[in-house]
């Protein structure tokens, strides 16, 4: 189970309360939960009963008290215990389980892992200067509520967009200060601090992957840093780290099956040996218990829930954030458990295993780059 999982699970145990009369509240169009605090209990938590209490007249205690016995019999769900003033507290069921739930996800989803249906039926519209940054940034927003089911529609408050902005990806909808006529949605403007160039004059330093980069990456308040260390081809850049990772990926994807091999989940009893071989020989202990898989798992369960706060915000910042330390936890990982046999290993379980992982953080990656209006290149 996922926390975008786990957060509808929640929100469906309201909707039950509701209707069994067991709750007056109205039912909150979405469910926070997150990650518990060190120390804390279980493995995340969620203060809905908190939010509901007041309109229900009823003590927060006893709303999470409802809440638990709805909750507490999905599948997924190991333990809900009421914790404080009223918080829930969910431990979910065996990491293992887990773990293949959301590689599971990422495999059927495929680049649209992590996408939802938050902003399902909303029309919005977007508005942004005649300004590269701010052109960009408000692209990138249009993809990431897109990609939670809204419709949405950009314009620019002036006529005569750079002939560059086309090459950088950018095509708003409509011109002009006052474009959308009576009755439309309100304006969101999309107003980040100016780059100090223009779409043509980066577009010729750094071309159209590392300029939208350079843009998007500092949070829309901080200036963008758009010199030649978006060119550098090493780790100390974190676009090229990020890209590069999902050029690994791809790459352990083709020398697997080189090999004869492909990629299997934990948990899933792996085709026999080639004719004529015997047993391949284990690799060690199953991979996603191996500590640097976990904090690459963990990330790869969030993602959902990324997503969904960068459309929320208007934020693509925290999507690059998110890429970047998927790149470093997946470096990690696949130092420390090489996803291929080395020397006259052969193939096994754990290998297979762990080229699932490994596959699911690039398409994790790629969908990212995607959303952010970036190439994927499966070779560097």
């Amino acid at each position: 189970m996922t926390p975008a999982d786990l957060s509808r699970t929640v929100l469906h145990a309201v909707r039950r309360a509701v209707d069994e009369d067991v709750l007056r509240a109205p039912v909150p169009a979405r469910v926070r939960v997150e990650r518990t605090r060190p120390g804390g209990s279980g493995d995340y938590a969620c203060a809905v009963a908190l939010q509901l209490a007041g309109e229900a007249g009823l003590p927060a205690l006893e709303v999470a008290r409802i809440l638990r016995d709805r909750v507490a019999a999905e599948p997924g769900i190991g333990r809900v215990e009421v914790t404080g003033p009223g918080f829930l507290s969910f431990t979910l069921d065996a990491p293992a389980d887990r773990d293949r739930a959301v590689l599971d996800a990422v495999r059927e989803r495929g680049l649209a892992y992590g996408h939802g249906v938050a902003f399902r039926g909303e029309a919005l519209q977007l508005h942004h200067a005649r300004e590269v940054r701010a052109a960009v940034t408000a692209d990138a927003v249009r993809r990431l509520l897109a990609a939670q089911g809204a419709r949405v529609r950009v314009g620019c408050e002036e006529a005569g967009a750079e002939d560059a902005w086309a090459r950088l990806g950018v095509r708003p909808d409509v011109y002009g200060p006052d474009v959308y006529g009576a009755g439309a949605p309100e304006r969101i403007v999309i107003r980040p601090v100016p780059a100090g160039a223009t779409g043509a004059e980066l577009l010729e330093r750094l071309g159209p992957d590392a300029a939208r980069w350079g843009l998007l990456r500092p949070a829309a308040h901080d200036r963008a840093a758009l010199g030649p260390d978006l060119l550098v081809q090493g780790e100390a850049n974190p676009l090229f780290r990020v890209r590069y990772a999902y050029a690994r990926t791809r790459a352990l994807t083709r020398n697997a099956a080189a090999l004869g091999s492909a990629s299997e989940p934990e948990g899933v009893a792996p085709a026999g040996p080639p004719a004529g071989q015997g047993p391949a020989p284990h690799a060690g202990p199953g991979p996603y218990g191996e500590p640097p898989a976990r904090p690459l798992l963990d990330l790869l369960a969030d993602h959902p829930g990324v997503l969904l706060a960068a459309a929320r915000h208007r934020a693509p910042d925290r999507v690059a954030r998110q890429l970047e330390a998927v790149a470093h936890a997946f470096f990690d990982f696949h130092d420390s458990c090489p996803p291929l046999p080395m020397g006259d290993e052969k193939p096994s379980a754990a290998h297979r295993s762990r080229l699932a992982l490994a596959e699911a953080a690039g398409t994790v990656l790629a969908g990212g780059l995607s959303l952010l209006g970036i190439s994927a290149p499966a070779h560097l």
